[in-house]
């Protein structure tokens, strides 16, 4: 029974709206995080690289107007991948039925998941174009991530989407609509957890403050692909303890599958959130490895017999 929650802010999804003639232009809050979240990371970019002392002997892996150049890759790897990743992932079956419909990303509807993978590969490719050391340009822009990630599940709760499981926790929320529908065949409202800005908090606030101190107080820029594994590391076991209060798939709810599980372990599961966070964790994981035993080798063993 639900006995105390927070009402939801309904402050809309825009921030503000004009109308010129038969022309509507709105700018959601959705688009706002994706815009500030950008220049937020494109400005600790810039800042990194002017610290050529927290970067391997070969310097900094990119100068400023490459970064700017770099910026509009990875803008087209987020949007292409994000959605892409979106409709394969999660909705497969509505968005081969209705592909126009992928067009409409006002609507809201990105998969992080399908996001990093359109980065990478945009990433991959301009560094190879340019020859630049990929795995420092890796690092650099784990570095800048999290504040987009952070706003980017503000968007998402300010937009009343990707809400959590029923709860009774103090801190609760009633989401208007469909996420206020009596749970559970209890009568009342539905009290759900906040589950965006848990993610917002893990994801984007603590481990973007990890990233930062590794980056700019313990060196860890020197070993390429080290701050890259923390990334990735960080962000799958993030969302993987997240999906654990996140209202699961509908496409995975059935009677018998209330959880919303889309990888059976006999009586336990993964969500579909989980099973592609399995990978970057283990890639995460392979990279700080890499890093450290690459950076240990790197170190001549001898004794200093200069005289």
């Amino acid at each position: 029974m639900l006995t105390a929650a927070l009402s939801f802010p309904d402050i809309g999804t825009e921030l503000f709206s004009v109308q010129i003639g038969s022309f509507d232009f709105a700018l959601r809050w959705y688009a706002l995080a994706y815009i500030v979240g950008i220049l937020i990371g494109w400005r600790l970019c810039v800042v990194s690289v002017g610290r050529a002392g927290i970067w391997p002997p070969a310097g900094p892996p990119l100068d400023r107007r490459q970064i700017e150049d770099l910026v509009t890759w990875i803008i087209l790897g987020v949007i292409l991948g994000g959605r892409l990743g979106f409709a394969l992932f999660y909705q497969p079956e509505y968005y081969l039925a209705n592909p126009l419909e992928i067009l409409k990303i006002w609507q809201g509807g990105m998969s992080f998941h399908g996001g990093f993978a359109g980065v990478a590969i945009a990433v991959l490719i301009f560094c190879l174009r340019l020859r630049a050391p990929l795995l420092s340009t890796a690092d650099m822009l784990a570095l800048a991530t999290p504040p987009g990630l952070f706003l980017g599940r503000l968007a998402n709760f300010t937009n009343n989407e990707l809400w959590g499981r029923p709860t009774d926790v103090p801190w609760a929320v009633i989401f208007p609509g469909e996420a206020a529908q009596a749970c559970g065949g209890v009568v009342g409202l539905c009290a759900r957890h906040p589950s965006q800005l848990y993610e917002a908090l893990l994801e984007g606030l603590l481990l973007g403050t990890v990233l930062l101190v590794l980056a700019w107080r313990r060196g860890w820029l020197k070993m390429p692909g080290a701050l890259t594994g923390v990334f990735l590391t960080g962000y799958g076991l993030s969302r993987s303890f997240v999906e654990l209060f996140r209202q699961p798939d509908m496409q995975f709810v059935t009677p018998g599958n209330p959880v919303g599980h889309a990888l059976h372990f006999g009586n336990w599961g993964l969500t579909m959130g989980q099973i592609l966070s399995v990978p970057m964790i283990l890639v995460g994981l392979a990279l700080i490895f890499y890093a450290f035993r690459r950076a240990r080798g790197a170190v001549d063993p001898r004794p200093d017999t200069a005289v």
